[in-house]
């Protein structure tokens, strides 16, 4: 039987904790992979925690459908350990509550929960979803719309060079949009231009 899995679109060797990849994302073949992610306590705001595996196999389908919106698995060490959407900010989650530059490009990512953590992970995570996009030569920065109250996904973005924005209210949430240039990025990585 032919491997049906998506493709690998994106690898990187972290020095400490190994290879990560990224690969396209099957909404009915990983919807029960995503349940058991964005229903967890620790993904309270992925604002799933009540969605079964139809309703993820649903949303996701959605998203993959969608001309403006992408999403991804991503792979450590050859299994599924995070969550990665990529959209155009101008046309999905933030039209109309902030002015878009041309090269923006919007992210989400999700850490699937774990009993057994390793330390540096999930900044290794934010740094290969970032290196990801930037190898879209086009985009120019990345722009997130975190719940305000998520002050553990403020410190992980500053750290990889976002800057906060400010405050936008949503229909779902009240959030804090942040942006981080190519440029930002890569002089946390100690990269110049």
């Amino acid at each position: 039987m032919a491997d049906t899995t998506p493709a690998t679109v994106f690898t990187r060797t972290d020095r400490a904790l190994g290879e990560f990849a990224v690969r396209g994302l099957d909404p009915d073949a990983d919807a029960a992979l995503l349940h058991g992610w964005v229903t967890h306590p620790k993904s309270a705001f992925w604002m799933m925690q009540d969605a079964d595996v139809a309703e993820v196999a649903r949303e996701y389908r959605r998203i993959t459908e969608h001309p403006h919106h992408e999403a991804f698995i991503g792979l450590h060490r050859g299994s599924p350990a995070f969550l990665v959407e990529r959209y155009d900010p101008s046309q999905v989650e933030l039209v109309g509550l902030y002015d878009p530059l041309p090269g923006d490009v919007g992210m989400h990512f999700l850490c699937a929960p774990t009993d057994t953590p390793l330390h540096g992970f999930t900044r290794a995570v934010i740094t290969t979803v970032m290196e990801f996009l930037f190898t879209d030569p086009r985009v120019r920065r990345v722009v997130v719309e975190p719940d305000v109250r998520n002050t553990a996904v403020h410190a992980l973005n500053a750290a990889v060079g976002f800057e906060v924005v400010g405050p936008v209210r949503k229909p779902e949430k009240e959030a804090l949009l942040s942006t981080c240039t190519r440029e930002q990025f890569q002089a946390t990585r100690g990269v110049t231009a």
